[in-house]
């Protein structure tokens, strides 16, 4: 994923799967919503797990960030 200071978005899913494209924007709770091109949106956490930094979606699911 890429967030680009101007507000966009990029997502590059592995094994040449395509790009998603988007707008991001950052609400007072902190969640990270993306507005996808397409019509989807959601909005994730990132949190600190120790040294660690995880991605908590909507649905509550914790996937590490890579660096």
């Amino acid at each position: 994923s890429e967030y680009y200071p101007d507000g966009r978005y990029t997502y590059t899913y592995a094994d040449n799967g395509g790009t998603a494209y988007g707008y991001w924007r950052l609400e007072e709770t902190g969640a990270v919503c993306v507005d996808f091109v397409n019509g989807f949106s959601r909005c994730d956490l990132y949190v600190m797990n120790g040294a660690r930094m995880i991605l908590l979606d909507e649905k509550g699911d914790r996937y590490p960030v890579r660096p």
